[in-house]
């Protein structure tokens, strides 16, 4: 798995990182592929769904800061892991088919 994913520190995950085109890969290989891709875009809910949890404490926060340089930096924190779900979700939308968005 480690030839064809690399861990993406912002996203969490680890995501698709080829290093051919789709079609030079063989069949067996792409369905080892396919098959490790399946099982990180499995998580991918769970790991939006903590993102979320983070986001709602931080909006919390927000509630209650009296600071205005703190809620501005709280915001932007919230608007960080905001995009990271966003690119979380495209991911997980991303069919079976990786070949699109594995050439990045």
């Amino acid at each position: 798995m480690e030839n064809f994913f690399k861990h993406d520190k912002r996203l969490g995950i680890p995501v698709p990182d080829l290093l051919q085109e789709w079609e030079a890969y063989s069949s067996s290989t792409q369905d080892y592929i396919l098959f490790h891709w399946e099982r990180i875009r499995g998580s991918i809910p769970d790991r939006i769904a903590a993102l979320e949890h983070v986001i709602n404490q931080k909006q919390a926060q927000l509630d209650e800061e009296m600071n205005f340089k703190r809620s501005c930096e709280l915001n932007s924190e919230i608007a960080e892991l905001a995009s990271v779900i966003n690119e979380l979700w495209l991911w997980y939308r991303t069919n079976q088919d990786i070949s699109g968005k594995a050439h990045r």
